[in-house]
């Protein structure tokens, strides 16, 4: 790939977004990053050149995802554009539109300043969470594909999370599918994302392996999730926006799966003298805890039940190999330990 392709990265500051800016200057890219808040862009440009061995070639943008106007004006000159931001807060809203409407509208935004402007390809990050929930309870457990979908219509398998990615996920391939200008679309829908953390803004899902840590857990709940490292789900965005059989495809992206005790029991390996928990928490107590402790509540929908993710259309269309679920977790351990976050 040329080095003079530019990139668009929405949510340059977000965990995968900065491994992915990361990855693409390490391979010659030049970036164009947004942010929602200029302030922090000098913190995130001194934070990604400790990273990259070559000349940074990064410019970062303030932009909202509802301001419909402002995309018009970056993409001006973008090669590709890889749409990773998405609001996902730690503690469910009071009102679910505070994330669909900007998941849903900022998707539809990028894309038509991206038709408009001619690039040739989007890859949009979605997640597991519009594929496997919306299901009764006897239907939860199983393993999916990148066939099947969130139902919207059964909201008690559901958060407004889950319901924001599938809404918006499902807005982007309908644009696709009105519009005849030519714009290629790929989505990618990670597992639960640990791997190195690189500042003190943390994503949800690195709550899995800091509060089993932090001492705050003397058990853990009956839960688990696909796992993968945030570093291989930055490398399946390049690989699929540089790949011209990713076009038009969907990706699940997934290093396999493990419950919240088999990441408690690597943890407790690696790290004796910590107080790790090493027995269950019975789901009755959870329930309880989770009126207490708000970032338990999305996890309720996980309670004994075993929603696995099939990674093998990514591993052969793209020939990606992901690095293991236990060096995510390890290598997650060991970054809140050296950020002193634990």
């Amino acid at each position: 790939m040329p080095n003079h392709s530019k990139v668009l990265l929405t949510g340059v500051n977000g965990f995968l977004g900065l491994h992915t800016t990361i990855q693409l200057l390490n391979h010659g890219y030049r970036v164009l990053g947004t942010l929602r808040n200029l302030n922090r862009a000098h913190e995130i440009e001194k934070l990604i050149s400790k990273h990259v061995s070559n000349e940074v070639q990064l410019r970062i943008a303030e932009a909202h995802l509802t301001d419909e106007n402002v995309w018009h004006d970056l993409m001006k000159g973008i090669d590709y554009v890889l749409h990773i931001a998405s609001p996902f807060p730690s503690v469910l809203p009071k009102h679910e539109d505070e994330l669909v409407k900007p998941a849903k509208n900022g998707t539809l935004n990028v894309l038509n300043a991206a038709t408009e402007n001619g690039i040739q390809r989007v890859v949009m990050t979605s997640s597991s969470g519009a594929i496997i929930y919306g299901k009764e309870k006897s239907k939860r457990s199983g393993t999916y594909t990148e066939n099947d979908w969130t139902d919207l219509t059964y909201k008690k398998d559901t958060t407004p999370y889950y319901r924001s990615k599938t809404i918006a996920e499902k807005a982007a391939w309908d644009f696709i599918h009105r519009d005849n200008r030519g714009l290629e679309l790929s989505t990618i829908c990670p597992g639960a994302m640990l791997g190195p953390v690189l500042s003190k803004d943390l994503s949800a899902s690195i709550n899995i392996v800091k509060k089993t840590m932090d001492g705050s857990s003397p058990s853990v709940p009956k839960i688990g999730y696909d796992i993968v490292d945030v570093r291989s789900v930055a490398d399946l965005h390049i690989q699929v926006m540089e790949m011209k059989e990713a076009a038009g495809e969907r990706f699940i992206g997934s290093a396999g799966y493990l419950t919240f005790k088999q990441v408690a029991d690597i943890l407790h390996e690696k790290y004796p003298d910590r107080k790790i928990p090493k027995s269950k928490l019975p789901n009755f107590a959870v329930k309880i805890i989770s009126n207490f402790e708000k970032t338990l509540k999305p996890l309720l929908l996980d309670l004994d039940v075993e929603r696995k993710l099939d990674n093998s259309k990514a591993k052969k269309v793209m020939n990606w190999e992901p690095i293991s679920s236990k060096e995510a977790v390890l290598s997650c351990a060991a970054s809140l330990i050296d950020l002193d976050l634990l």
